[in-house]
């Protein structure tokens, strides 16, 4: 078969799928004799309802899911790299171990959704509604998440060096043993978090505000805290205002001194 009839056949499946609205997508593919980890690459899938699809492992690098409904669905390990995800629905979708490094997910709903493990390097997440997502140990280096809503996460242990965070709110986010070095922050709210063990070596916090934020054990070693807002935080010891203070930062009158910020002497 020509790659002509292949992209016929796959855009003939596609077409079922949007009249039938059906979660079987691999019995169809097998049944019109597609292969799901070749011919979907660049697929136009735009405003497709794939509500709780089975996805796992699907190869739609590139594929064009504008505004397409992939709530609840199953895209564990898929890889959705350069994909244009713009407005898209995967709230309480599992995209663990998934490839998204570079893809477009401007104004879309993750609210939920599970991406332990998933690469989101240098992925467009700017405005997405990202509240509640499991981001344990994701890559998001590069990542634009520049007002993203990342309230009552998880991103224990995840990668975000390098990525934009510009008024981001990640308030009661789990930040515990992330990497932001060099992230920037700036009027970000961090309010409530959990940044134990985080390291934001050069990162950009102007503006930021960690009220009520747990510092424990937190490096924060030459970042730029100028007009950051600290207060009621765990980890920040007598002897570290100062040094903070002196920095720039704006500091309340209560803090729990029971372990460490990190900080350059």
């Amino acid at each position: 078969m020509s790659n002509d009839d292949y992209r016929l056949d796959a855009q003939n499946l596609i077409q079922r799928i949007r009249q039938t609205e059906t979660k079987d997508f691999f019995e169809l593919a097998r049944l019109a004799g597609l292969n799901v980890t070749q011919d979907f690459i660049g697929a136009d899938l735009s405003g497709t309802n794939l509500s709780g699809a089975n996805l796992a492992g699907i190869n739609l690098r590139g594929a064009n899911l504008f505004s397409a409904n992939l709530m609840g669905g199953n895209l564990f390990s898929a890889n959705l790299s350069g994909a244009n995800l713009f407005g898209a629905n995967l709230s309480d979708a599992n995209l663990s171990d998934a490839n998204l490094s570079n893809a477009n997910l401007s104004g879309a709903n993750l609210s939920g959704a599970i991406l332990s493990g998933a690469d989101l390097s240098g992925a467009i997440l700017g405005s997405a509604n990202l509240s509640h997502i499991i981001l344990s140990n994701a890559v998001l280096c590069n990542a634009i998440l520049s007002n993203a809503l990342i309230s009552d996460a998880n991103l224990f242990g995840a990668n975000l060096s390098d990525a934009n965070l510009f008024g981001a709110i990640l308030s009661r986010t789990n930040l515990s043993y992330s990497k932001l070095n060099n992230a920037k922050l700036t009027y970000a709210n961090l309010t409530y978090s959990n940044l134990n063990y985080a390291v934001l070596v050069k990162t950009d916090l102007r503006h930021v505000n960690l009220t009520h934020a747990n510092l424990s054990y937190t490096n924060l070693s030459e970042a730029d805290v100028e007009n950051a807002k600290f207060e009621n935080n765990s980890g920040i010891l007598e002897d570290l205002k100062m040094d903070l203070k002196q920095r720039g930062a704006i500091l309340g009158d209560s803090t729990d001194n029971n372990s460490r910020v990190l900080t350059p002497h």
